[in-house]
């Protein structure tokens, strides 16, 4: 039987992780389920609250000492998981209800076909209409820049391979998404309908959003420093030739590539090996 760790990356909202954790145990029958949260540096203390799960295995949390965002808690929790733990498949899964825990059979039954790497496809969003028109920019901006059309987020099931190759790099480092796309373009997916936060509203800003969109397009760097090369050379030759207002669209491109250079500085595989550094403890909460 086939063994899965359920890696959810928290900072501070552990109310909804614990009832996100007392959810999943509602879907399980037999499967072989651990739960592994990575404590992302929290400064408020956790009140456990595990009363009432039978059917999952453990559930265990490392505990990191400097905060690094979502994206490097689940890097380094799968760096944990390679390197400390026996299992068949990891499914990275947000802690605040977003990402349902009704689908995980679906990603279960695909698991049992072999899938090598399942992602969430979102069909159905619960964010209000600012968001979801944002959200569908994000997407455009992406695909202009990388070529891709990501519409996953971290929502996935992962084979042994495919977590052992997503680490062969740094690009998780920079995003996992654009890192699972790299990797594995034509993978597996499910469809999904984006549940409503449990507790408290959504911490994706405006901001955010747009560097989430850069970093999965810097994951493929080559790609887009042809394209800025390309648009640099254009406005030089139409500033030579129509206007000289041309060379401030030449200004803009070449401060877009100094960006793209800057963030592409965190694909860097050295931080990802040295991750597990940053691990302070780790707390066993239940076990079965």
């Amino acid at each position: 039987m086939k063994k899965y760790i359920i890696l959810i990356p928290v900072y501070n909202d552990w109310q909804s992780v614990f009832k996100l954790i007392q959810n999943i145990d509602l879907q399980l029958s037999d499967e072989i389920v651990d739960i592994l949260i990575v404590n992302d540096a929290s400064t408020e203390k956790y009140e456990e609250n595990l009363t009432g799960i039978s059917r999952i295995k453990s559930v265990k949390i490392i505990n990191l000492n400097n905060n690094g965002g979502h994206r490097r808690a689940i890097a380094t929790g799968l760096k944990y998981c390679k390197d400390n733990l026996e299992f068949d498949y990891v499914i990275p899964m947000d802690g605040d209800g977003e990402d349902r825990p009704e689908e995980l059979k679906e990603f279960f039954n695909k698991a049992k076909m072999n899938s090598d790497v399942v992602t969430a496809v979102r069909v159905k969003r619960s964010e209000g209409a600012l968001f979801k028109i944002l959200y569908f920019f994000h997407k455009i901006i992406t695909l202009i820049l990388s070529g891709k059309m990501v519409r996953f987020g971290n929502y996935s099931c992962l084979s042994k391979n495919a977590v052992n190759k997503l680490l062969s790099d740094g690009a998780i480092w920079l995003s996992f998404s654009g890192a699972v796309t790299k990797h594995f373009p034509n993978h597996d997916f499910i469809h999904s309908h984006r549940g409503p936060r449990y507790f408290g509203p959504s911490k994706m800003s405006l901001f955010k959003l747009i560097i989430h969109s850069l970093n999965i397009s810097v994951v493929f760097k080559d790609t887009l420093f042809i394209k800025i090369g390309l648009l640099i050379t254009g406005f030089a030759i139409l500033a030579y030739y129509l206007s000289y207002y041309f060379l401030i669209l030449c200004l803009f491109s070449w401060i877009f590539l100094i960006l793209v250079v800057f963030l592409g500085a965190e694909d860097d595989l050295k931080k990802l090996e040295s991750s597990s550094a940053n691990i302070k403890s780790l707390d066993s909460l239940y076990s079965r």
